[in-house]
């Protein structure tokens, strides 16, 4: 049974029962329910940095940025080695995580400005299902904590997308600059609070205005841990996206001068410690067992911020391409008692799958009105299966510039991240084995015409599925 109605999000929070929206069937959300596989629904924690490199942490390799809170985390659970966010930038790469879509279908994407600004009058479409609306259905208490960039106006705020609770900036912090800051990078180089005219809302109200900016980790951080301590018999969700590593650079007092990569390194330390202050909150409250924990970040480093910039690693280039430094991410899953510790993955996955993994455990099929992109990644985390992830779409804006399959990369389209230069057209498509070459140096294409024949089958397959959505960033 299909059922279609005008405002799903107030259906979504009314509705008591048997839950079916347009193909989303969901069980009777109560305290104590089943997921799919039998077992009780988990607790599920989202913690999602802005602007983290691939090679940014020790556990990825950094030789100075000290991560001891992550190494232990992926020590305790998994390691991902091949996971991507859904896009380069910040706007369309959170609204794929939230629906499981590619943002071309949610027009959460542009060609012209590529993510939402101050004065945008768009954001995430009221049709659009998030995470925390799925999981809202089940009787999941849901929030939000930290930077949003998918709509400041009233309509689009979390709490109007299944979260009951939020704290943080509606996007990112170098935005809605005050006049009388210094111009250009000189606002990064010595950063003050002022310079920027950010607004710190909790729920649907601004509460504070130029937030001081170096006590935000410790703030969010606090807001979730007092969430995991007072939770009740309700499982829980709690999305909390850092307002950082992203220029401007704040650290606290505590963390400030104190790492050996200058002040990039300081604001990595602090989200260790933030990483380790929540999953010892969860350890106290008896609730590790019970808790999936997912740390991974919203794109690459923004390399043309340069020292305040973070690291790719060894992959090419970084924030704003489709090269893998813009969009592989460091991505670490943990779940004591679930997880098998000290796992690598090596398998194919997205930010885009995080929302069917959430749906699947918490007993709930993911929304049949419309095309999800994502897959369940409970097999992989519960040792069962591997990924049933066998592609990868790198949309810049509305363009698809590059499909991954298997370990075999297409570039239709390079440009660099933030140049003047033209995008570039590949006829044929470039083409890297990107488990030989992950730094996308030798190109095969001549050797492996049958793998671009498969390739775009692919796109043709991806594109007969495919409505592009109005943009809501223009």
């Amino acid at each position: 049974m299909s059922i279609r109605m005008s405002n799903p999000r107030s259906w979504l929070r009314t509705v008591a029962g048997a839950f079916v929206l347009g193909g989303l069937v969901l069980s009777p959300g109560l305290p104590g329910a089943e997921s799919s596989t039998g077992s009780a629904v988990p607790n599920i924690v989202i913690l999602f940095a802005d602007d983290l490199g691939y090679g940014d942490l020790a556990c990825y390799g950094h030789p100075s940025i000290r991560t001891p809170n992550l190494d232990r985390m992926a020590a305790e659970g998994m390691r991902f080695t091949q996971f991507y966010a859904a896009a380069s930038v910040c706007t369309p790469s959170r609204a794929g995580l939230m629906t499981g879509r590619y943002p071309i279908r949610s027009g959460m994407c542009s060609n012209t400005r590529r993510v939402l600004f101050p004065n945008s009058e768009g954001g995430l479409p009221a049709g659009e299902i998030t995470i925390a609306e799925v999981l809202k259905a089940r009787n999941y208490a849901t929030l939000a904590i930290g930077k949003w960039h998918l709509g400041h106006h009233p309509q689009y705020l979390p709490t109007r997308n299944g979260f009951d609770h939020y704290l943080g900036i509606p996007y990112s912090n170098d935005m809605d600059r005050t006049a009388d800051s210094p111009r250009g990078r000189q606002a990064f180089l010595e950063p003050k609070s002022e310079y920027w005219n950010l607004p710190l809302i909790r729920d649907g109200e601004e509460i504070e205005r130029s937030p001081d900016q170096t006590q935000l980790t410790r703030r969010y951080t606090e807001e979730a841990v007092k969430f995991i301590q007072g939770g009740g018999k309700q499982p829980f969700f709690i999305y909390l996206a850092y307002s950082f590593p992203h220029v401007p650079l704040f650290a606290s007092d505590a963390f400030l001068g104190k790492s050996l990569r200058g002040l990039y390194g300081d604001v990595v330390e602090e989200l260790d410690w933030s990483v380790g202050r929540i999953l010892a909150a969860l350890r106290d409250a008896g609730l590790e067992q019970n808790t999936l924990v997912f740390f991974t970040s919203d794109n690459g480093p923004w390399l043309t911020q340069f020292e305040q910039g973070g690291s790719a690693g060894l992959l090419r280039e970084g924030k704003g391409s489709t090269w893998e430094g813009g969009m592989r991410e460091p991505a670490i899953a943990w779940w004591p008692g679930t997880i098998q510790p000290g796992g690598i993955s090596r398998d194919l996955a997205c930010t885009l799958d995080l929302l069917p993994t959430a749906a699947d455990l918490a007993g709930a099929t993911i929304p049949r009105d419309r095309v999800i992109d994502g897959v369940s990644l409970v097999p992989l985390l519960k040792g069962t299966g591997p990924s049933s992830r066998e592609s990868f779409f790198y949309y810049r804006g509305q363009q698809l510039y590059a499909v991954r399959k298997g370990p075999y990369k297409a570039h239709f389209i390079t440009k660099s991240a933030y140049g003047r230069d033209p995008a570039v057209t590949h006829e044929p498509p470039a083409l890297y084995q990107l488990e030989n070459d992950p730094s996308e140096q030798y190109d095969v294409a001549t050797a492996h015409p049958e793998i671009l024949v498969d390739i775009q089958q692919e796109v043709e397959r991806h594109k007969a599925t495919l409505v592009p959505a109005p943009s809501q960033l223009d």
